[in-house]
C-alpha cells in the first residue's frame, strides 16, 4: 500500500485555485422567497399570469424563487403554506391576496397566527405608497409583515399595480431585515 502511494506525486495546489475556491466558497448566496398566492376564485384562469410578474419582480430584487403555490382563502390553509417557508428555511414568503375587507380575506390573520414578531412599519410603507401611486387595494390593504423563526412575511393585494409598487417598496425593507436576522452575535 506504501508503494502505491510513493507511487503517485502529490502536489499542493497552487495559489490561484486555492483563492479561486476560497471565493467560490465565499460567494453570496441570493435570498431565496417562497410566493404564496391566495386566491377563492379558480386556479384554472389562463389569464392569471400573477405568478409570473411576482417571480419576475423577486428575480430583478434579486431573490431566488423556491416556489409559488397557490392556495384556496381559507385560513388553515395559508397557515399551512406560510409554515412551509418558515420550515423550509426561506428568507421571505410573500402572500399575494385575500387582504382586503371582505368576509373571505383572511392572509392577514393567518399571518399573524404565524409570526412572532411584528414589524409594522413595512406595511405601513406599501400602504402609503400604494395610495400616492393610485393603487386602491394596496392603500385599503389589511396586509401585514413579520419575523417568523429567521423568514420575514408580507402580504401583498392581489392587483397588478399593488403588486408593482409594494414590490418596489418593500425591496429595500426587506432586504434590510433579511440582513438583520442574519447578523451573527456571540
Amino acid at each position: 500500500m506504501s508503494d502505491t502511494l510513493d507511487a503517485l506525486e502529490l502536489t499542493e495546489p497552487d495559489d490561484a485555485f486555492l483563492l479561486a475556491t476560497e471565493m467560490q466558497d465565499n460567494a453570496p448566496v441570493p435570498p431565496c422567497a417562497l410566493v404564496v398566492l391566495v386566491s377563492d376564485h379558480s386556479f384554472e384562469d389562463p389569464e392569471d399570469d400573477t405568478y409570473r410578474l411576482v417571480g419576475e419582480l423577486l428575480l430583478e430584487a434579486g431573490f431566488q424563487v423556491d416556489a409559488v403555490v397557490r392556495v384556496k382563502s381559507k385560513k388553515a390553509d395559508i397557515r399551512k403554506a406560510i409554515e412551509t417557508g418558515v420550515v423550509g428555511g426561506v428568507d421571505l414568503v410573500l402572500t399575494v391576496g385575500g387582504t382586503g375587507v371582505a368576509a373571505r380575506d383572511k392572509t392577514p390573520e393567518a399571518t399573524r397566527a404565524v409570526i412572532d414578531k411584528m414589524v409594522p412599519g413595512v406595511g405601513q410603507a406599501i400602504r402609503a405608497s400604494g395610495q400616492a401611486c393610485g393603487a386602491v387595494d394596496a392603500a385599503t390593504s389589511r396586509g401585514i409583515c413579520g419575523v417568523s423563526g429567521s423568514t420575514v412575511v408580507v402580504n401583498l393585494a392581489a392587483s397588478r399595480q399593488a403588486i408593482r409598487d409594494g414590490m418596489s417598496t418593500l425591496q429595500p425593507l426587506v432586504t434590510h431585515l433579511i440582513a438583520d436576522l442574519n447578523k451573527h452575535s456571540v
